[in-house]
């Protein structure tokens, strides 16, 4: 009709409208799969670089612990949540010149019990090594220089006792509970080496109502016993150890 001759026309293969949305959803398939695998991948590698994070700073950084009895009253009480800073385990002059914490006076720390290290006391640091501790009618006396606790509740220390001088030994700490007429310390069990220090009180998670750091304290005489304390441990005298 339009003087086209047939001969010219290449054959062509018939492709149905059904035939070509197959092809297409096949294809779109294929490429959703393969974004849903890409993204399952990246989820699982996320999930894996948390939990890496979390176990590392539970190995070497923070640990959640349980308070248990009253000894450390009034500032935590039993049944409380908290976090421990873990790095003061690690006793290295270089990480304390970055300003990594050290052991101090007033410090709430975590210790493994001496007498079965299977356990874990919480207790606040009272002497230093090298330094003198004494009681006298239920004060806190090192090197000869008064305590000032204002972290101590008067009804919690109405026992007025007294312990006999005592030299802190190199590498231990003496320690004590704030609620003093109702703690197990180093005034009956010793001193706690420092190895068994694995860490230092910073945070109560639980319960909300108490939510926050932990306030340590500080004795407005410890700048004059850190004074005296490297002139004393030196010294040898008959005060028992």
């Amino acid at each position: 009709m339009f003087g086209l001759d047939k001969k010219n026309f290449i054959e062509l293969g018939i492709v149905s409208a059904d035939d070509d949305r197959d092809i297409e959803v096949q294809h779109l398939k294929a490429e959703s799969r393969r974004g849903l695998w890409s993204e399952v991948g990246s989820f699982v590698r996320d999930i894996l670089f948390v939990l890496t994070v979390v176990v590392l700073l539970g190995v070497f950084v923070v640990q959640p612990v349980a308070v248990e009895g009253t000894s450390m009253q009034p500032q935590l009480q039993d049944g409380e949540r908290l976090l421990v800073n873990k790095l003061i385990y690690y006793k290295s002059k270089t990480l304390q010149s970055f300003g990594f914490p050290k052991l101090e006076r007033d410090d709430v720390v975590v210790f493994w019990y001496p007498n079965d290290p299977d356990k874990s006391y919480v207790k606040r640091i009272i002497g230093l090594p090298g330094e003198i501790v004494e009681i006298k009618n239920g004060f806190i006396y090192v090197n000869d220089k008064k305590l000032d606790e204002p972290f101590i509740a008067e009804d919690h220390n109405q026992g007025r006792a007294n312990m006999a001088a005592t030299r802190v030994n190199p590498h231990y700490y003496f320690v004590m509970g704030d609620n003093r007429d109702n703690s197990s310390d180093s005034r009956i069990w010793g001193q706690v080496p420092e190895k068994y220090i694995y860490g230092k009180v910073v945070f109560r998670y639980y319960p909300f109502s108490g939510f926050g750091f932990i306030q340590h304290g500080t004795s407005n005489v410890d700048a004059t016993i850190k004074n005296e304390t490297k002139k004393t441990i030196d010294e040898s005298n008959d005060i028992s150890q």
